[in-house]
């Protein structure tokens, strides 16, 4: 066995060898140990799927090819991290550990803490490189913009050639959903794990797909195809924000250039190429904030909310909301479709993605908490960061955002006019006409017996009356928020996450006390947000 400055590199949402500078540095240095940890832990937490499994494995076969023609292969280890670290250093007395920091959840907060305390005590130095824009330890969010600009335009860092394999590991070898005991994944649909695939995906969109996108992101049934689909990518690290900016940056400049040369560029591209920048951004824009704040996964932003929902959420009746909700039986039909496609795919537009929080918030009024965490389950592309910053900010308990209330009737009508995604995932309205497709429970009952579908017998009733839950919702959330506590609190958020948008903090203190932050809606729903939940890009 190779013994003396071996080096362990741990992959953990890092699942690629391009513009890896953790595997790049550590092979510079001595024989290398690839490492990948099935830690149980995870495994049980109520936010896995056999769906995460699944893409995980096809990411790791690739990634052992790779890793293997370059002369190491991966070791895999079903164990915890401490556990898993202990064996390799009692076998190799492995010098240095190399990873990509990690803004996760509270499982990886901890385990990563006890990691690193493991490394203290054993002399183990562990070198962490930062994979996209978020920044540790940020003391304010003055300049925040510019450090990503920054960290985005330096090169990608190249693959090593060659690694020195460190021999007489066992591995435990890549292990998929039914082997670690979770069954088959429920989403046949779900994208395709690996680095090649997520290579694919950047290019499909930059080169063909997202020309329509910054209109076409907000319907499910357009978005499909005219989102770029990366957040699966970039969850899981098969491919680096920075290749992902620096390849739409390119894509940018080409098509200013390439009228001059004679090549017709169709007109939309240009905004488009825009708007998924801006989202990139956004996407490192929300990780921060757990990652300045990782009680924000439990907790409210602004704690004057505490109380708001929980009572209701624990009641008979917030149960039997909630489990309508899961399980796509709203009797809203654009809220079940868009419920029954994450199940079956694990993606969904960000638009729908926001109309599914706001509408167990607010009309269902459920606390965020359960309804985030059944939703990170279904969502191939959970990312902790994003993920919990855009549920409280859908269900209005940041202080700082507009309250989006969406009427599920008017997004069905906007967003799908035709009914061709309600009718593909609510199949029991097929024979529905299109007059009566938002809103079925309006249909005569002639008209139901003639179509088969009897509301209340086929497709339930509406679970709440719309015009008055979404009535008092508002008034609920407006004696909160108008209190001088919550305005106290707001203050402290605003200062702590708000973007700045060049602005610094002595700017941000006056449009506090200029607006007053009462920036909730009006009426109902409003355009929504345009930021994604975990980048459902």
């Amino acid at each position: 066995m190779n013994v003396g400055r071996v080096q362990v590199v741990w992959f953990k949402r890092d699942l690629r060898v391009s513009d890896h500078p953790p595997l790049a540095e550590a092979a510079l240095r001595g024989p290398v140990v690839p490492l990948y940890l099935f830690e149980p832990s995870l495994l049980r937490s109520p936010e896995w799927d056999a769906s995460h499994s699944r893409y995980i494995a096809e990411s790791l076969s690739e990634l052992d090819a790779s890793l293997r023609r370059r002369g190491s292969a991966l070791v895999t280890l079903r164990r915890e991290a401490v556990e898993a670290l202990e064996d390799l250093w009692r076998r190799t007395r492995f010098e240095g550990l190399w990873s990509h920091e990690e803004t996760g959840n509270d499982l990886t907060y901890r385990r990563d803490r006890a990691a690193a305390a493991w490394c203290r005590d054993r002399g183990v130095r562990w070198r962490e490189f930062r994979q996209d824009g978020v920044v540790r330890r940020l003391r304010s969010r003055d300049g925040w913009a510019a450090r990503w600009n920054d960290r985005m335009s330096t090169a990608p860092v190249a693959a090593p050639s060659r690694l020195v394999s460190v021999v007489g590991i066992e591995s435990e070898g890549i292990l998929g959903p039914e082997a670690l005991g979770l069954g088959p994944s429920g989403k046949p649909d779900a994208q395709r794990g690996g680095e090649a695939e997520a290579r694919r995906t950047l290019e499909t969109f930059l080169e063909v797909r997202g020309v329509d996108y910054r209109r076409a992101m907000s319907s499910p049934v357009d978005g499909w195809d005219s989102c770029s689909r990366l957040s699966p990518h970039l969850a899981w690290g098969c491919i680096s924000m920075r290749t992902v900016s620096q390849a739409a940056d390119q894509r940018l400049e080409r098509i200013r250039w390439d009228p001059a040369a004679g090549i017709e560029v169709d007109r939309r591209w240009s905004d488009s190429l825009r708007s998924f920048q801006s989202r990139l951004r956004w996407h490192c824009h929300f990780m921060q904030k757990l990652e300045d704040e990782p009680r924000i996964e439990f907790a409210n932003f602004v704690r004057a909310y505490d109380g708001l929902r929980e009572e209701h959420t624990e009641s008979e009746e917030g149960r039997r909301r909630l489990a309508a909700w899961s399980a796509g039986r709203t009797g809203f039909p654009m809220v079940d479709a868009c419920m029954r496609c994450v199940q079956a795919t694990g993606w969904l537009n960000f638009r729908m993605r926001a109309m599914l929080v706001s509408v167990a918030s607010h009309l269902l009024w459920l606390h965020w908490r359960p309804t985030a965490v059944f939703l990170a389950r279904h969502f191939l592309d959970f990312e902790p960061g994003i993920h919990f910053s855009q549920f409280q900010m859908q269900s209005g308990t940041t202080g700082i955002n507009a309250v989006r209330i969406y009427s599920p009737a008017k997004q069905a009508l906007d967003q799908d006019p035709q009914g061709i995604f309600i009718r593909r995932w609510v199949p029991e309205l097929a024979g529905v006409p299109d007059a009566y497709l938002a809103r079925p429970e309006s249909m005569p009952e002639a008209i139901q017996a003639r179509v088969g579908c009897r509301i209340g017998r086929d497709y339930p009733e509406p679970v709440v009356e719309f015009t008055r839950a979404y009535r008092e919702a508002r008034e609920r959330l407006a004696v909160i928020r108008r209190a001088a506590g919550t305005r106290v609190e707001a203050r402290r958020v605003l200062l702590r996450h708000g973007s700045r948008k060049g602005r610094g903090d002595a700017a941000v203190h006056r449009e506090i006390g200029d607006r007053g932050l009462d920036v909730a809606s009006d009426r109902p729903d409003e355009v929504g947000s345009s930021r994604q939940l975990d980048l459902g890009l």
